[in-house]
This record gives structure tokens, sequence and C-alpha cells, in this order.
């Protein structure tokens, strides 16, 4: 067995052992005859909206707003994106139409 095979090897195995830990060790850390911690509750409510919020300033953090087309894609993406959601309540649906939405009008409006 070559050495780079070997090496393959091992990272799929680790890949999968890392894998397998995080989607067991819920279920060993939290067994389903004792009540989860409130704040594990409390994670499980705060961080979605976290992670959506980093993920807003991360794609916002360069869009030139001193320079045409002073961030119109992004600003009017971005109003898509809530009107969709407080519309139908689908975060999937919500990130799917303001990102589409955005590809189309760099690539054809503000192109």
């Amino acid at each position: 067995m070559t050495m780079t095979l070997l090496q393959s090897l091992l990272m799929i195995a680790a890949a999968a052992l890392g894998t397998m830990c995080t989607r067991f060790l819920p279920f060993l850390v939290f067994p389903e005859n004792k009540p989860v911690p409130p704040f594990i509750l409390y994670l499980g409510k705060a961080l979605p909206l976290a992670v959506m919020g980093m993920l807003v300033v991360y794609s916002l953090r360069s869009t030139p707003v001193l320079s045409a087309p002073y961030g119109a894609p992004e600003l009017i993406s971005l109003a898509a994106l809530v009107a969709v959601h407080l519309r139908w309540r689908n975060m999937l649906v919500s990130m799917a139409v303001g990102t589409i939405l955005y590809m189309v009008l760099i690539q054809t409006v503000f192109a």
C-alpha cells in the first residue's frame, strides 16, 4: 500500500469518526430520560438567529457604497429576502430567493 493511499484512508477514517462523534455525542450527553438543561435550550433558540446575523454582516462587509452601483444589488436582494421571509417564514426559501435575485442583478442589470 502506498503512502498516499494510506494517508487518504486515514483522512477518510478521521472524517468519518469526527462525523460520527458529532452525531452520536448529543444522545450520550443528553439521554432521553433526563431533561435538557435550560442553557442548551437557550442556545437552540439563540444560535440560529446569531448565525444568520453573522452571515448578513459577512456578506455585506465589502459592499461598495461610495461608488456605483452604491450597493444597490445587495440592498434590493436583502429587501427581497426580508420580504419573502416575513411572508413565508422559511429560511431556506428566503436565502434562495435573495441569492438568486442577487446573482441575476449583478449579471444582468448591474453588469
